[in-house]
């Protein structure tokens, strides 16, 4: 094992993971090469169909720097420095991909492997007896905060990429970023499980839909939830609302903290509402927001008990994935019961 550890370590690898956290794990944990995170909320804003990868980082970064959480000139650097990165993967004897079971990576991983498949010419490479060579590490535990010890082994068992999965995370991709959620019910009703954490991060994703009741979206209905006993700090509301929600974590603090203000301060009838009645400031999530409390207003009282539809008090304009939903009344939602799509009305 010694041996084989040395081997590794003295290979030239790029290693891509979900973000600054992992990477951090992955280096203290000895892991030789260049690390690379993809840093993208791809279940979050417009990822428009048929669009190659620079053009659409800047879709992305107009998208990130709009919603608050970054400056369009650096933003749009770290995507053109990262893209860059992942476009010279051939130059390394070896790409690695570290992604875990959540929403939020495996939408990554699947942008990865598309792009990887046609894009990135691997298979172009396999047809001209030249493969590249691929693998990838899945866990379901967190990289941003896994114990640095079991980092070695997980590598140690990556896995080859083979066409297969090539193929599923293509068909992935367009189900994901096509205009049509049924798009991904289809995907889902034929899809292998070569890549084992994928459908369920998929149905996750269809429960951001406006529920057929109250018009909320799965997220958006828990954050209420959270709040509604009284005002709260946001910091709890977070955790009550997601950590204790959700089998697989996937929401960052600054997107629940954009979309409870995307509830309140920016909703025509706010459902939420900070109880020192200022509105919610561009504070980097750091403590000063996340001390401040947050609550119901009757509105927001009102769309629990399901006597007032989100959707038409306050319309919708969201992206979720090729989905453009706007208007008051949302082209597609999500029916809890029956577990599917429904066209909205």
């Amino acid at each position: 094992m010694a041996v084989a550890r040395r081997l590794y370590q003295n290979r030239a690898m790029l290693h891509v993971t979900n973000g600054d956290a992992a990477v951090e794990r992955m280096r203290a944990a000895g892991i030789a090469g260049d690390i690379l995170p993809w840093r993208d909320v791809l279940h979050e804003g417009p990822v428009p169909a048929g669009v190659a990868l620079r053009e659409l980082s800047s879709v992305r970064a107009r998208f990130i720097a709009e919603a608050g959480w970054g400056a369009l000139a650096a933003v749009g650097r770290d995507f053109a420095a990262r893209d860059a990165a992942i476009a010279a993967y051939a130059d390394h004897d070896e790409l690695v991909l570290w992604f875990e079971h959540d929403l939020y990576d495996q939408l990554q991983l699947v942008q990865v492997l598309a792009w990887l498949a046609d894009e990135g010419g691997v298979r172009a490479r396999a047809a001209a007896n030249e493969p590249a060579r691929v693998s990838l590490v899945q866990t379901d535990d967190y990289l941003g905060t896994i114990a640095v010890e079991r980092l070695q082994p997980l590598f140690e068992r990556r896995a080859p990429v083979r066409e297969p999965q090539l193929a599923v995370a293509v068909d992935a991709w367009r189900a994901f970023t096509a205009p049509d959620p049924t798009e991904i019910e289809r995907f889902l009703a034929g899809a292998p499980g070569l890549l084992p954490f994928l459908a369920a991060a998929l149905r996750r994703h269809l429960e951001e839909l406006p529920w057929v009741e109250r018009g909320l979206s799965r997220t958006e209905r828990q954050a209420l939830e959270a709040i509604a006993t009284g005002p709260t700090a946001l910091a709890d509301a977070y955790r009550a609302a997601h950590h204790e929600r959700e089998g697989a974590i996937f929401l960052g603090d600054a997107v629940f903290a954009w979309i409870l203000e995307r509830l309140g301060a920016r909703a025509s009838v706010p459902l939420a509402a900070l109880d020192d009645g200022r509105p919610f400031a561009r504070e980097g999530g750091g403590p000063a927001l996340w001390r401040r409390r947050v609550a119901l207003t009757d509105a927001g009282r009102a769309v629990l008990a399901g006597e007032l539809d989100h959707v038409r008090a306050n319309g919708i304009d969201r992206w979720l994935g090729g989905v453009h939903l706007c208007g008051r009344d949302a082209r597609w939602r999500w029916d809890g019961v029956r577990g599917s799509v429904v066209a909205g009305s």
